[in-house]
């Protein structure tokens, strides 16, 4: 495992709290491949190769849950190409890190929609989160065939095949109802590439997320830029709905902030 020097991580980080969890859109790949003239799997291939450093990164200073959107239920609509390649690629890394996830305690977990996905990626998904289920260390939960709409629609019908009544229906039982069902919300939503939305990457759960937005692509995105996304969220006061006041702060009663 990585260990960062001193210098990396330094004493300010240290001692502030490091999110808990961490969400990413890991955008840029093909456009990352066409800057340099390559076809857009090499892109692809690229970006899944940065994902290696990031989740080792990840887990070395204390994140508790890496969730990455790796592929999203609009990417269907795709040429049958591309998405051909994306999705042996989701097999080939799955079927190759699975050693390393033992190695390092990662308990893996997929979020999405499992009915568009081919039979074989469905038993490799299955049997990795099984196995790794009692691992101790960083959760790496991966969006694939993921949509939030997608996801909060599911949870609905779940509701009503339970027969929920309406006083039933609360942020804690549709929270339970989500793919993400006993997992924190995220702290820090990155995402890469230019691009400042959310694409409909865990609309429900980013309620009170921050956001770092970087123009850096994907395959391009290093452990220092983590880093440093990381600092600027530590720097940022989170208040989830509370005025300046209720934080012990000297802001007068009559303030509209």
């Amino acid at each position: 495992m990585y260990i960062f020097p001193e210098r990396t991580v330094d004493e300010r980080m240290k001692k502030r709290a490091i999110p808990r969890h961490i969400g990413i859109i890991m955008d840029g790949n093909g456009r990352w491949a066409e800057m340099r003239g390559l076809p857009r799997f090499e892109g692809h291939k690229r970006g899944v190769q940065r994902v290696k450093e990031i989740v080792e990164v990840s887990s070395n200073i204390g994140v508790e849950v890496l969730s990455l959107y790796a592929f999203s239920i609009e990417n269907w609509m795709r040429p049958v190409d591309e998405v051909s390649v994306i999705i042996g690629l989701l097999e080939k890394s799955l079927k190759g890190e699975f050693l390393n996830f033992m190695k390092e305690g990662v308990r893996f977990k997929v979020i999405g929609n499992r009915d568009k996905l081919p039979e074989n990626i469905k038993s490799i998904i299955e049997t990795t989160e099984h196995v790794t289920e009692n691992n101790k260390g960083l959760i790496l939960q991966c969006a694939i065939s993921y949509g939030g709409r997608d996801e909060i629609i599911r949870a609905i019908r779940k509701a009503i095949n339970q027969d929920l009544s309406p006083e039933d229906i609360t942020e804690d039982s549709i929270s339970r109802l989500l793919d993400t069902a006993g997992i924190p919300d995220p702290d820090l939503i990155i995402r890469t590439s230019g691009e400042q939305r959310l694409s409909n990457f865990l609309l429900w759960q980013s309620a009170y997320s921050e956001f770092y937005f970087t123009d850096t692509l994907w395959p391009d995105f290093t452990k220092e830029e983590l880093l440093e996304a990381i600092h600027e969220y530590q720097m940022r006061d989170r208040r989830f709905g509370k005025v300046a006041i209720q934080k012990g702060l000297n802001i007068g009663v009559g303030s509209a902030f």
